[in-house]
């Protein structure tokens, strides 16, 4: 009747230590699962930090294009301005030149 007891306490034992392993294994996917997770949204997160970095060069690209055009253009106005000027000038010096000959 000893064996009996003995045998029940190896087969308890057993179970429960397979009843652990199996919590512990529950656990360890639940913590896979997780760290998955999270570097998939670590990898999002960078994807769309790249994505965004490129269309702010993009963005800055355009920005300058659009000043330089701004540059161009005031400069051609002011030397038109400055043509004008001198005609005028030029103008007005043959009207003096004219009346008093």
């Amino acid at each position: 009747m000893m064996k009996f007891p003995t045998y029940a306490i190896i087969a308890i034992a057993a179970v429960l230590t397979i009843g652990c392993n199996k919590q512990k294994a529950v656990i360890d996917d639940n913590t896979d699962a997780t760290k998955e997770a999270i570097e998939t949204r670590k990898d999002e997160v960078a994807a769309d930090a790249k994505l965004a970095t490129e269309q702010t060069d993009v963005n800055a690209k355009i920005d300058k294009a659009r000043i330089e055009a701004n540059k161009v253009s005031d400069q051609a106005q002011l030397d038109a301005d400055k043509k004008k000027a001198e005609a005028e000038a030029d103008a007005a010096k043959a009207k003096v030149d004219a009346e008093n000959k």
